[in-house]
């Protein structure tokens, strides 16, 4: 077909179709409105044949009770009778043995006005039931009140409901009428449609009328059918016919006209096309008029110009994205400052996606999200303070507890959410041990996100333009919070392997060597500040000989536990080392020899007071009681640095042994002697001095400058423990 015939048919087919539709509108609309008043007018007949037939049987339970609450059964009965409240009345004992009967009693069967289930025959009446009781509330049988369902019961269904009502006869497919208002054509053609429909349903039939089934349900138990005559004007479809012929041959004639005059510019604008497609985004096509084709050809003119300039952005765009990510891969390489690292993935995904504002939030202990790094939300971050959002709550709470990507429009700022329009938010996880890469690539992301433990989420707010983030934008978001994964992992694997070069792997103590850098900074800061650091020396006595005696293991488990009463005696600013074998440590930060010996003295009662339970060589268990010595040494007061403070401690620690054991010494300097009405368990001065009061220090919950976390008990309202004076 010729571009002109094409054009033809495509302009036939706009005039030609409305006409078409509408027609066909019109058409289906007065059906479509016809039968919606049917069923409306069915819909409310069915409901005055429910209530009515509902009342009815009301008005039976009425009847059957007044009987059974009465002494006189057969006098109530023939009461209920007389007044028109049922047709018939029978009272039956528990054996089902009639003993009271009302005269002209409708013929079986009687239909439960409770039964909802389908009839298997024709319903002569219907009928309620209830139980006969005693005074002790025994059941001594029914009474049972029951209306004939004829041709009377069918009319007055009829009056109260304004349509047709035919009573059905039987269960399908044997349906047969058992009383009808219709005709008696009209009955048949009822009864056929009925026989297809199901439930309750709207139907019609081939004269024209609609019909719906009514029950049987509970209340209602007669199954019925309602119909009305349809409303629809007679003639409508060939009217209809004529109209849409004559419209299209009109439609014929004015689209080969309006072809014939819009060929040559589409011919234009097809060559013009075909030179795009070839790469030359210079082509351009004239325009000859300021019609829908002029103005196509504008339009096409006005695309290639913008298709280059897109061009030209992509390509800048590209080279930016790698420069981004050149900067990110060389901070990965060459820094693990965690805080850094997150600045820079987080620009590069701001940039990537054009995003106004985001946040990198990280899991901390107790199920809460912290923001660890943000970008443009200090004035839209609801609330105050650190930005933090539990884990299950509002968009990044859900995106971190069920491991899936979210993105679309904030209606609302919740708490812990920043005020924004759009958002999108991606969570990472660090992979389980052992399983690398290539092993994780072929998963699926819902497998991926439950087999790794989740680290935290990416979120980004506010894509420039104020249009929503798309599908790439996510694609995008997720290369990117693969980074924040490897990151963040290799960091705190970085810091874990840190912290266990710096610890003994027994006791969980810090070990020699961070002793010597915990001892010099103490030292300094006690310097630079005037104040005081106490170094107590511990040995426990005659360790040898538990080892010797109970084995190596047994000896482990008095160090662990040792170290553990340790713990538990100091503050959170204190500092304790395992410096070797059964040799030990305590810093005593900003504490003076007074507040020192009163520590030794816990730790000297700690230890003897609770032996320690341990498996001796042939398994068996046995309880073992040690005692430490302690020696003890404060700067400036003994000597001058760090190390020699050390060594003032380990000598004092010898006189503690030379005392006799489970004692502790303080180091002797030229202004204090020893005191030997104190029974050997502390010193005095030589020449009085007021004593130094200990300052209190706040604790922190924050990692020292070394990054390595405090031990020591901190009280419930995290400040730090004082020492007690009367200890």
């Amino acid at each position: 077909m010729t571009l002109r015939g094409r054009l033809t048919a495509a302009f036939l087919a706009v005039a030609f179709g409305p006409i078409l539709f509408g027609a066909v509108f019109v058409a289906s609309t007065v059906t479509a409105v016809d039968r919606s008043r049917a069923t409306e007018r069915l819909a409310v007949a069915a409901a005055a044949a429910r209530t009515s037939i509902d009342a009815l049987c009301q008005q039976l339970r009425a009847a059957a009770d007044a009987v059974a609450l009465t002494a006189d059964h057969r006098g109530a009965a023939t009461q209920v009778v007389g007044r028109g409240l049922a047709a018939a009345v029978q009272v039956t004992d528990v054996t089902g043995q009639i003993i009271v009967a009302t005269p002209n009693a409708p013929p079986a069967p009687w239909r439960d006005c409770g039964d909802h289930a389908r009839p298997t025959g024709p319903v002569a009446a219907l009928a309620v039931r209830v139980e006969l009781h005693d005074i002790g509330g025994a059941v001594l049988g029914t009474v049972t009140a029951a209306q004939p369902v004829d041709p009377m019961l069918v009319a007055r269904l009829a009056a109260v409901t304004g349509v047709a009502v035919t009573l059905l006869d039987g269960a399908a497919p044997t349906l047969t009428v058992a009383h009808s208002t219709e005709s008696d054509g009209g009955a048949e053609a009822v009864l056929a449609a009925a026989s297809a429909l199901h439930e309750e349903g709207v139907t019609s039939t081939p004269d024209g009328r609609y019909l719906r089934r009514v029950g049987p349900t509970p209340g209602q138990p007669l199954p019925l059918v309602l119909s009305v005559p349809s409303d629809q004007p007679a003639g409508l479809y060939p009217v209809l016919i004529a109209v849409v012929l004559l419209a299209a041959l009109l439609g014929v004639a004015v689209a080969w006209r309006l072809a014939r005059v819009t060929t040559r510019p589409l011919v234009e604008l097809a060559g013009a096309v075909d030179r795009v497609a070839a790469g030359d985004l210079t082509a351009r096509v004239p325009v000859r008029s300021g019609d829908e084709i002029g103005r196509l050809a504008e339009a096409f003119n006005r695309m290639t110009r913008e298709a280059g300039g897109y061009l030209a952005a992509l390509a800048s765009s590209r080279d930016q994205l790698r420069g981004h990510l050149a900067v990110l891969g060389d901070t990965l390489a060459s820094t693990h400052d965690l805080q850094r690292i997150l600045r820079v993935i987080l620009h590069s995904a701001l940039a990537a996606t054009g995003a106004r504002a985001g946040a990198v939030l990280l899991t901390e202990p107790g199920g809460m999200l912290v923001a660890q790094c943000t970008e443009g939300l200090d004035e839209h971050w609801a609330g105050t303070g650190t930005p933090q959002v539990p884990l299950g709550g509002s968009v990044v709470g859900a995106v971190a507890a069920t491991g899936q990507p979210c993105r679309g429009r904030m209606e609302a700022a919740a708490p812990g959410e920043p005020r924004c329009g759009t958002y999108i938010a991606v969570p990472f996880a660090a992979p389980e041990a052992g399983r690398t890469a290539d092993s994780r690539a072929g998963e699926e992301p819902a497998h991926a996100a439950a087999s790794a433990r989740p680290l935290g989420v990416l979120a980004l707010y506010d894509r420039l333009g104020g249009e929503e983030f798309d599908d790439d934008d996510l694609a995008t978001l997720q290369t990117f919070a693969g980074h924040v994964a490897v990151a963040v992992d290799n960091v705190r694997v970085h810091e874990e392997a840190q912290r266990l070069s710096l610890t003994d792997p027994l006791t969980g103590l810090w070990n020699y060597r961070y002793l010597r850098e915990s001892l010099r900074r103490e030292v300094e800061r006690a310097n630079r500040f005037g104040r005081m650091v106490s170094v107590l020396v511990l040995d426990l006595d005659r360790f040898k000989k538990i080892n010797d005696t109970y084995g190596h293991a047994a000896g482990d488990t008095v160090l662990a536990e040792f170290a553990r009463r340790v713990r538990g005696e100091i503050r959170e600013v204190d500092l304790a080392f395992r410096q070797g074998g059964e040799e030990f440590v305590v810093l005593l930060p900003e504490t003076d020899a007074r507040g020192a010996t009163i520590v030794a003295e816990r730790l000297g009662a700690a230890t003897r007071n609770t032996p320690v339970t341990v498996l001796g060589h042939a398994g068996v268990q046995e309880s073992i009681g040690f005692t430490v010595s302690i020696g003890i040494a404060v700067y400036p007061d003994h000597a001058e640095t760090g190390l020699r403070v050390l060594e003032a401690a380990d000598e004092a620690l010898y006189a503690a042994k030379a005392a006799g054991r489970d004692t502790w010494r303080v180091a002797q300097d030229t202004s204090r002697i020893t005191d030997p009405g104190d029974g050997g368990t502390g010193v005095r001065a030589a020449h009085a001095a007021p004593p130094t009061r200990e300052m209190s220090v706040s604790a922190v919950t924050s990692s020292p400058i070394d990054g390595l976390p405090r031990a020591g008990p901190v009280d419930a309202t995290g400040a730090l423990a004082e020492r007690d004076e009367s200890a």
